[in-house]
């Protein structure tokens, strides 16, 4: 009798713990074999892994197999005639990541990077060791494996000041093609939308499951003078929303999954390959490949047209600083030659946000892990259908607001609500308490301000800073390329930052006295912040010192190889991405962001990469036909 994959693992799921559940995954390939591996992620024997031996040169080598790398990778393996390498320095997914709800285990595992920050003067201050704790996904992949799923664009003004300060081609009607060229919406609603794709190798959709609290969320909309909108048309961002996500028949869909399938033969892809320099010709300055390790082995493969660094915000940064491309004067003290001053690993940017507001209420309605552990078979046969528990990306809502900081006219909001149909004492039943120890709270801080809520049910709000003022830095820790880079988030520097979230949190409160909360008997938890109870309950002072305590970061790291002209003194590449002063020296991911986009960044990560792609194509086909 066959054995389905998607229903065994969710049985496996509920009838062991969560970490007995992952490791048995690993038995369960072997027992399982390639024929249902094949369901999940290509299999060895695909031309795109296989056991060919790697070759000494290639077209392009593509670096990171995240968002934007393997989406590049998999767009120029669109021309036959060239042959492309995308190495990633982690593995394949498992067959447990393709559910949503058990995202966050992920960051306990070697699927991130697992990035901290130094020790920062104004947050963070209340979590484990003081540093904040910054994911980054690590494997066929990247974040994609990590991430919560949700699929946002951005504001039209994100994208049309890109163009006004100086990138030509980056404006948001430039881009447009590109989300939608990505996209296969599946949400009704939505198809008919000018401002959707459909037939694109990524899935949008809702999340089977639907909670009675996120519809309590959108029923209280108009209570605060907002509507439901969809925060992906250019014409409506300010509003409340489901969450569209990345998903498909409540599976998981990351960007191996919709990029590297296909029989691609000339797209080689090299798994556990740590690339630790860039070869770049010192006196013409031009990339010429790659030396990475793989195994117990280093391997050095030359690039016939290109090099493209995808590997994300922070590595992106580090590997061109370790391979001569950097500041003067931080690589040299470092002994690390200099071939290209740029100022990369400035403007780092991300989005802070606050996850501790808790709100109980007074029916069995919120998504308590213990009670839906309880139930077992049910939540797995279920899951086996499509539908259930764990097919929730955990956040099930989206809102945009203006706080009385926004001077912006129209329609650019300033926070972002993300809603939560639980608190995160409410977690508490599984044992584990995962979320919020991907937060890095602290036991005795958890314990302290959950008194009297743990596993109740509830809900939160986490009010998300859209246009951070305050710029961060990423710089080598020394010249071993093993070594984690040094990472100054410098939250708060602006203390308008902290003071828009504290606005974002008031908002929040005053949310909660809407009559759809009410009709739930909503109640904010009114237990103090162990570190700020010095202050007045409520007052903006204590809620800033609450954020600078508890401080959470969403993941979307960007900015450091900034885009920009020529004349842009802190610019790291040009509007085509070419890195200045090497020639075939790309950066393709969110590390060229000049700014911040208004919402999760893995949706412009895609765009990027399409765009990325097709500037590539321009430039050697065009070559192609002057050349003939």
């Amino acid at each position: 009798m066959d054995i389905n994959v998607s229903a065994f693992l969710a049985v496996s799921w509920w009838l062991v713990s969560v970490q007995q559940c992952l490791a048995l995954n690993f038995q369960v390939l072997s027992y399982l074999g390639n024929r249902y591996r094949a369901n999940l992620i290509k299999l060895r024997e695909d031309p795109l892994f296989g056991s060919k031996p790697i070759l000494d040169e290639y077209d392009f080598i593509v670096i990171g197999a995240g968002a934007a790398g393997a989406t590049v990778a998999s767009r120029l393996a669109e021309i036959p005639e060239w042959k492309i390498l995308l190495l990633e320095a982690g593995k394949q997914e498992s067959l447990a990541t393709s559910i949503p709800a058990i995202a966050h285990y992920f960051q306990f595992t070697d699927y991130n990077w697992a990035f901290k920050t130094e020790e920062e003067p104004n947050a963070c201050k209340g979590v484990v060791n003081k540093r904040c704790v910054w994911p980054q996904g690590k494997g066929l992949g990247g974040s994609t494996i990590i991430n919560n799923n949700i699929y946002t664009r951005g504001n039209v003004r994100d994208f049309d000041r890109w163009a006004e300060a100086g990138n030509p081609g980056w404006s948001y009607n430039d881009v447009l093609p590109y989300f939608l060229k990505n996209e296969d919406v599946t949400i009704p609603e939505l198809k008919r939308s000018p401002y959707h794709g459909v037939g694109g190798p990524m899935p949008i959709s809702y999340s089977p499951y639907k909670s009675k609290l996120v519809e309590t969320f959108l029923e209280s909309a108009p209570d605060v003078g907002l509507r439901v909108v969809d925060y992906n048309d250019p014409n409506s961002h300010v509003g409340f929303s489901r969450i569209q996500g990345t998903i498909n028949y409540g599976r998981r869909v990351t960007s191996a999954k919709a990029y590297l399938r296909g029989n691609m033969t000339n797209l080689h892809i090299v798994e556990g390959a740590f690339v630790t320099k860039i070869l770049i010709d010192p006196s013409t300055k031009v990339a010429f490949g790659v030396e990475f390790d793989k195994g117990h082995s280093k391997r050095r493969v030359m690039a016939r047209k290109e090099v493209i660094v995808s590997a994300g915000a922070f590595n992106s940064a580090k590997l061109l600083m370790l391979s001569g491309v950097g500041p003067k004067e931080h690589l040299e003290p470092l002994g690390i030659s200099t071939i290209s001053d740029l100022r990369v690993g400035d403007n780092l940017q991300e989005h802070p946000s606050y996850a501790n507001l808790a709100f109980t209420i007074n029916q069995t309605i919120g998504l308590i892990p213990d009670r839906i552990y309880k139930s077992g078979i049910r939540e797995a046969l279920n899951f086996y259908d499509g539908t259930g528990w764990l097919t929730t990306m955990g956040c099930e809502g989206l809102g945009y607001v203006k706080t009385k900081y926004n001077t912006d006219p129209g329609d650019i909001p300033d926070i972002e609500y993300i809603f939560v149909p639980m608190h995160l004492g409410g977690e508490e039943g599984l044992g584990h308490s995962i979320l919020r120890r991907s937060m890095s709270v602290p036991d005795s801080v958890h314990y302290d301000l959950h008194k009297g809520i743990l596993n109740k049910d509830g809900w939160s709000i986490w009010p998300m800073l859209m246009y951070p003022e305050s710029r961060g830095q990423v710089r080598l820790r020394n010249s071993n390329p093993y070594s984690k880079p040094m990472i100054r988030a410098n939250f708060f520097d602006k203390s308008v930052d902290l003071y828009r979230i504290v606005e974002g949190i008031k908002m929040v409160i005053d949310l909660n006295k809407t009559p759809p909360f009410q009709k739930l008997g909503s109640t904010l938890s009114m237990r103090s912040v162990p570190g700020c109870r010095h202050l007045q309950y409520g007052t903006d002072l204590y809620w800033a010192c609450c954020v600078q305590r508890l401080t959470m970061q969403m993941h979307h790291q960007c900015g450091t190889c900034k885009m920009g002209p020529n004349y842009d003194r802190n610019a790291v590449v040009s509007p085509e991405l070419m890195v200045y002063g090497v020639s075939k020296l790309r950066v393709i991911d969110c590390s060229i962001m000049p700014t911040i986009t208004g919402g999760h960044t893995v949706a412009p990560a895609y765009m990027i990469g399409e765009k990325g792609a097709d500037l590539i194509k321009s430039t050697w086909i065009n070559t192609i036909k002057k050349n003939n």
